[in-house]
């Protein structure tokens, strides 16, 4: 017989967030060869890439808040999905209000 396992919430000690030219965005479509399209809060849709670095860990899909960092050349349209955050880290995330736009992008 096994023992039921008793999970516990998972506590949130630390989230990432935006700094720089950092953007937070939602994944909108998949497009193949780790390219996504994501609909960022600073009101761009950008075409984005999955990095060779990330790309075995980073697992993403169509409605998770991701963190984009846009390119030097070219980042009106392009950048960088460097990181996907859970959906503890999203609920901490709109506490703090840092998911304001986030109602705007819903509403298509």
């Amino acid at each position: 017989m096994s023992k039921a396992v008793i999970q516990e919430p998972e506590q949130i000690l630390r989230v990432r967030t935006p700094h720089g030219k950092e953007v937070l965005g939602v994944l909108q479509q998949r497009l193949g060869a780790s390219r996504t399209r994501v609909t960022c809060f600073d009101g761009k849709v950008r075409i984005c890439r999955i990095p060779g670095r990330l790309k075995r860990r980073l697992w993403v899909r169509e409605g998770d808040i991701v963190l984009v960092q846009p390119w030097e050349f070219g980042g009106e349209d392009r950048g960088d999905i460097i990181y996907k955050y859970t959906k503890n880290q999203v609920e901490w995330l709109k506490k703090k209000n840092h998911l304001k736009g986030l109602e705007n992008i819903e509403e298509f």
